[in-house]
């Protein structure tokens, strides 16, 4: 529960964080971003050409703010609010500083790339408290009916040990952990493709309790059980069970589960704040150009049309009935919106592509949040001495409870159930109130001498992501003999390979990334996006810093055969 990593790679603070960029695609995003020859640039004739870029989510904005620099004018559709997923709310009536982030809330030191934006526009981090971890006072997990209290994984019985030295074990005899680990982290790309080579051949087919069930460490159904429960890092796996094995590969590998940190203010912070960005280094543009003044302050509305017209062009239909056709665009939205939401002409991508989007298989996930008076979980309970309330893992309808506040005596919040697939499908029913309800009834079981509900100050804030209509779902969790769906999509961005008649509209997204659900893959594919617009539009990267694009042949993700 302290960490996904065993020990013989142990992370410490002496070492650098390891990169998210691999082991699909081992490029160094971040070294790419931090060049100072920027990542390209496109011939001045072609200077103010418009590119549509349809999703004002984080993939999105990236993708235009660097369009935007190289002297591109980008259009932003949006069909809801900037900021996707990264979606901070306030509580109606209670002090602004009071936020709930309803999408992206903690992002691990991998997320290399990302970590370059955040510290463009200024943003602060902080240590995320995720179960055990040093950011949280105390942790409860209560399985059966039986609760157990602990500061450090120590506290928690020997079978909770027994667990974790199982999954290390696991990954190690099944999956070449340290050998994995320690290669991303010297960026050792040769070996990197070595030992993925022959693990996506292995284990394309197999899922993540297949794998599990494979390893004598997890012989045990119970230790299968409590692993699914409460898990390693960031609580319980077990509504990954189904999913492909090569999908939680990906998250260990990269430490992505580990040493989470917030930002401070709420992440949606990121996107708007590079929405009013003016960049000091711009082409074309005058300085003083943000993506906000191209347009006027406001993105354009929802897209409800695309087509490939005559010229090969993107002609894009949005929600006032306003027609509009580039010569390139980038989608950034969950795909499925191109399969229901969107009318789509099916001249816009090669059949497998559209095979691939039909496939994507989404994880459903719901919150809950109330404010609170104070952090009245560390009020001492008089006759042990411990937090009246913890950071809570269970198996009961809450599942995960995280505390959240901002020093003694000032207004927090607790987002009482954070909930993945099945377990979040059993709250789509119910009202915002009924929800919080029986989520207080759990809690009130787990901790029958706190009062919860005389603590709160506001009404609940809530969502289900499968239920959002310009979402309907989470994120991307690839189910077994998913890998070539992904590969194609990932790897769209390069239309040298596609039909003439089939380039020009470019995917995007964390769903397009090899992580999704994690910030990184979004920024990653936004950047393979932004290269794939500007070879379109004659443009090239300079020769001391060359793009994905550029080095793709060298490390290109393994193709599987197709017969």
């Amino acid at each position: 529960m302290t960490s996904t990593v065993p020990n013989a790679v142990q992370h410490t603070d002496a070492q650098p964080p390891i990169t998210m960029f691999g082991p699909d695609f081992p490029y160094a995003y971040d070294d790419f971003l931090a060049h100072p020859a920027g990542i390209g640039q496109i011939p001045a004739t072609e200077h103010g050409s418009e590119v549509a870029v349809i999703g004002g989510g984080l993939s999105g904005i990236i993708a235009a703010y660097e369009l935007m620099k190289m002297g591109l004018r980008p259009v932003v559709y949006e069909a809801d609010q900037i900021g996707g997923r990264l979606r901070t709310v306030g509580f109606e009536g209670c002090d602004p500083s009071l936020t709930a982030e309803m999408g992206a809330m903690r992002f691990p030191p991998s997320s290399t790339a990302l970590q370059h934006y955040i510290d463009l526009v200024g943003l602060e981090t902080e240590p995320f408290p995720n179960p055990l971890s040093p950011a949280t006072p105390s942790t409860v997990v209560d399985l059966k009916g039986e609760s157990h209290y602990a500061e450090t994984i120590a506290d928690l019985p020997q079978v909770y040990r027994d667990v974790m030295d199982a999954w290390n074990t696991c990954l190690e005899e099944g999956a070449d952990f340290s050998d994995m680990n320690r290669a991303m982290r010297e960026r050792d790309v040769p070996r990197i493709r070595e030992i993925w080579a022959k693990l996506v051949e292995k284990l394309d087919n197999q899922t993540f309790y297949g794998f599990l069930c494979a390893s004598d460490a997890f012989k045990s159904f119970r230790h299968r059980e409590i692993f699914g429960q409460v898990g390693f890092g960031t609580g319980g796996w077990d509504t990954d069970f189904p999913n492909s094995i090569l999908e939680i590969l990906r998250v260990v590998y990269t430490e992505a589960d580990d040493h989470h940190r917030g930002i401070v203010g709420g992440s949606q912070q990121l996107p708007l704040r590079l929405w009013d960005r003016e960049p000091r280094k711009i082409l074309h543009w005058p300085l003083g150009t943000s993506l906000a003044s191209l347009h006027d302050g406001q993105p354009r509305p929802a897209v409800t049309r695309l087509d490939r017209t005559a010229g090969n062009r993107i002609t894009v239909t949005d929600a006032t009935g306003d027609i509009r056709s580039y010569r390139a665009a980038v989608f950034t939205g969950q795909s499925w919106l191109l399969l229901s939401k969107i009318a789509c002409d099916d001249a816009l991508f090669p059949i497998d592509h559209w095979t691939a989007m039909e496939r994507t298989h989404y994880m459903e996930s719901s919150k809950l949040f109330v404010p609170v008076d104070r952090p009245f979980w560390l009020d001492k309970d008089e006759a042990t001495g411990r937090d009246s309330m913890s950071m809570t893992l269970t198996d009961r309808m809450t599942r995960g409870t995280y505390l959240l506040d901002d020093g003694p005596g000032k207004p927090a919040v607790i987002c009482l159930s954070y909930t993945w697939c099945d377990d979040s499908l059993k709250w789509l029913p119910l009202s915002p109130k009924e929800r919080m309800d029986v989520m207080l009834k759990s809690l009130g079981e787990i901790y029958p001498k706190v009062d919860i509900r005389k603590h709160i100050i506001g009404n609940p804030v809530t969502v289900s992501w499968e239920n959002e209509p310009y979402f309907m779902g989470a994120f991307k969790a690839n189910l077994p003999g998913h890998y070539r769906y992904q590969r194609r999509l990932f790897t769209h961005f390069m239309q040298d390979r596609l039909p003439s008649d089939k380039r020009g509209l470019f995917l995007a997204g964390d769903d397009i990334s090899w992580t999704a659900g994690w910030a990184e893959g979004a920024v990653q594919t936004a950047l393979n996006a932004v290269w794939g617009v500007m070879s379109q539009f004659g443009g090239a990267t300079d020769a001391t810093n060359p793009g994905p694009g550029d080095v793709f042949d060298e490390i290109a993700p393994v193709e599987l055969p197709e017969d």
